[in-house]
């Protein structure tokens, strides 16, 4: 509102500088045409003259007056978002360029409001001005006028604050940011929960650079946003060495699927009535020239990047071709909330099935409870178009994350995976084994197959035999193995001491 005044009054101002102007031009007209044009005709009286001159200064004074305003109000204009009338990125370039000899702390933090771009596209960009509003009307009320606050673009916002103890000060301002932007918004009759990311970052004295500071920041928000969202986290130097090493990651990435350094191991499944292999689960391995690296870290690292959509067809054709020989064995592979997202997946997994000649009903395709929450519109979509090629599709990693009754009823899965860490607590405490037993419960009333990963122990394996599990995974019977030693376990009834001796020297 503030700003859209000053924009009123610049206007007002351009009118009448313009006026003002055009008299000064007609004076000046009429004086020239009558002095060089008719001067025989012209009588020039001192008073005349005195006064055209009084006037033409004062025309030329008004002018000088109203241009210096009207180039302030553009200085001022240039310096302050047109939204929420906060000064903007330049203004805070300006803030650090004066105080280059300040030597006393300087706090600042990046905020980053966390479901900006759902409020933008569910409920348009009007409300999401609305909320832009409100969040800075929240900022500046929990921090009060000790802390300067920036809208530097989008939905982030800077909040500095200078003097002993700032960055203390400042964290405890975010904090209760946090804390408030947890609980809905009223705005526009909608109920808004935005939530934020901040990242703090300080320095002393000279060694203030204003684009070092925000580059720390940003780095902080950026971990807060991997982190879980809504939350603060302070800026140090082993983030620096993370992102160094995530962009060796990513490069190393890039080289390895060119250069064949990923290979394919396969984990047997059992039946749990006679023991014999009747799935096999493909996992990827990463041969790094540098030194071995496991799944749960390259994995995430090329889902960040993008590149594990080319990963994952790679992975999906090479067990596609490995299992063409296993007759009659189900081939399981895992595929990413980044691969489910994307609208191209199903017409890709397509040309797969078709170029390899695998059948689809052989395939099981597993997925976690993330892909799922992350977006459950896509991905019921994207999961209906794969089923009808015949694929059939597991939620892996059940009780560990977000997955209800609800997720069971909407996705209808055709198998549920038992997760090792819900089989082993099961095996120890009597509140694990009854959320196993329950879940065992619900997926047989829906129809699905169950699977127990992470199987280790006798033990365990009576257990969740006695449960109602189908299929039984882990260490106990096979480990993970090359695709040619796959074929002499197909026909045999898996021994638990046998096996696991063959499990440890082929894994």
């Amino acid at each position: 509102m503030k700003v859209r005044m000053i924009d009123n009054r610049l206007f007002r101002r351009v009118v009448i500088l313009g006026s003002l102007a055009l008299l000064q031009m007609i004076f000046l007209t009429t004086v020239s045409l009558s002095v060089f044009i008719a001067p025989e005709s012209t009588t020039h009286t001192p008073h005349t003259l005195f006064a055209g001159l009084a006037f033409f200064t004062a025309v030329t004074i008004s002018l000088g007056t109203l241009s210096l305003r009207y180039f302030r109000g553009l200085e001022k204009l240039s310096l302050h978002d047109g939204l929420t009338a906060l000064p903007n990125r330049r203004a805070l370039l300006d803030r650090f360029r004066q105080s280059r000899s300040d030597t006393s702390e300087t706090g600042i933090a990046l905020l980053n409001l966390d479901n900006f771009k759902l409020i933008n596209e569910n409920h348009g960009h009007r409300t999401g001005d609305e909320a832009l509003l409100a969040a800075a009307h929240i900022v500046r009320d929990v921090c009060g006028p000790e802390v300067e606050i920036y809208r530097l673009g989008g939905d982030e916002f800077a909040l500095i604050l200078k003097g002993s103890l700032s960055g203390t000060l400042l964290e405890g301002h975010c904090r209760r940011i946090v804390e408030y932007l947890t609980k809905p918004v009223q705005i526009a009759n909608v109920q808004l929960l935005m939530g934020a990311s901040i990242g703090l970052a300080s320095c002393r004295g000279e060694n203030c650079s204003a684009s070092e500071l925000l580059r720390r920041a940003d780095m902080a928000m950026a971990a807060s946003k991997r982190g879980g969202k809504m939350r603060c986290t302070w800026y140090s130097a082993s983030l620096d060495r993370n992102r160094e090493e995530m962009r060796r990651l990513d490069d190393d990435l890039r080289r390895a699927l060119t250069e064949n350094e990923f290979r394919l191991v396969y984990q047997p499944l059992v039946s749990s009535e006679d023991r014999r292999v009747v799935s096999v689960e493909c996992l990827l391995r990463w041969d790094r020239p540098a030194g071995p690296i496991g799944p749960h870290i390259f994995i995430p690292a090329a889902e960040q990047s993008g590149f594990i959509n080319a990963i994952g067809l790679w992975v999906l054709r090479q067990a596609c071709r490995d299992a063409l020989a296993w007759k009659d064995i189900t081939l399981s592979v895992n595929i990413s909330a980044a691969q489910l997202r994307n609208p191209e997946f199903p017409v890709q997994l397509g040309y797969i099935l078709e170029e390899t000649g695998f059948d689809a009903d052989r395939l099981e395709l597993e997925i976690t409870e993330t892909c799922l929450v992350l977006d459950p519109v896509i991905a019921e979509r994207n999961l209906a178009l794969i089923r009808q090629f015949g694929v059939r599709i597991a939620l892996d990693d059940f009780g560990t994350g977000y997955a209800s009754i609800g997720f069971l009823r909407q996705f209808r899965f055709e198998k549920l995976k038992i997760d090792r860490s819900l089989v082993v607590q099961a095996s120890e405490d009597e509140g694990s084994r009854a959320m196993m037993l329950s879940s065992i419960a619900v997926a047989r009333a829906m129809k699905m197959g169950v699977t127990a990963e992470g199987v280790e122990t006798e033990e365990q394996a009576a257990m969740v035999r006695a449960a109602g599990c189908d299929q039984i995974q882990g260490w106990l019977y096979y480990r993970a193995m090359p695709a040619q030693e796959i074929a002499q376990y197909l026909t045999s009834k898996a021994n638990s001491t046998t096996s696991s001796d063959q499990g440890i020297r082929a894994a």
